[in-house]
């Protein structure tokens, strides 16, 4: 049971999102802007990164919050060998981006920021996931069926290319998909 003294609202158009926070039983609305800078200082590394971006976006809202409106941002990155593998521009970088993912293990950082009129609430969750080595036909095949171009390392953990490529996680699978909701539960109850 989660904290009902909040109107919540999650600030993403990401589907994944919607279908983990509605997984909670949590009554909310979606509200999003266009638009939202999603760049950062580039001294920030791992972690750091969604952090950053989930309270600029979060700070992109608060002008519109009512008293008892909460609302949640979020931001995920790939970081892979001290970079981060963001959403694929095309076809192409999606190919590559996951030819470097295989073989290798890589972190999925999900940054969190709750706010309300009177006071923020910022966390970050990391989940290592390990990849088997892929062939050029399974990544081809998974990019040109699921088109992946929303997504962060250009992979979806529920999708064909989790089922047959993901060895190992360690951490939270739901933060893979972008939204910790294990620890997102936690955090709003003691908000």
């Amino acid at each position: 049971m989660v904290n009902r003294q909040w109107s919540i609202i999650l600030a993403s158009n990401s589907p994944r999102r919607r279908e983990l926070l509605s997984g909670l039983g949590i009554e909310f609305d979606v509200r999003t802007l266009p638009d939202i800078d999603e760049s950062y200082p580039d001294e920030l590394l791992g972690g750091d990164i969604p952090l950053y971006i989930s309270k600029e976006k979060a700070d992109a809202y608060k002008p519109m919050l009512k008293p008892g409106e909460l609302i949640i941002t979020a931001d995920t990155i790939v970081w892979l060998h001290g970079q981060v593998l963001g959403k694929p521009k095309d076809r192409e970088d999606a190919v590559a981006m996951l030819h470097q993912l295989s073989g290798q293990t890589h972190e999925v950082f999900t940054g969190v920021t709750l706010t309300t009129t009177e006071k923020q609430h910022s966390f970050y969750v990391e989940t290592k996931v390990t990849f088997a080595q892929l062939s050029d036909e399974e990544i081809t095949y998974y990019v040109d069926h699921y088109k992946p171009f929303d997504k962060a390392g250009s992979y979806g953990v529920q999708e064909w290319i989790g089922y047959i490529g993901v060895e190992r996680i360690e951490g939270s699978y739901f933060n893979v998909m972008g939204l910790p909701v294990q620890r997102l539960y936690r955090a709003l109850n003691q908000f």
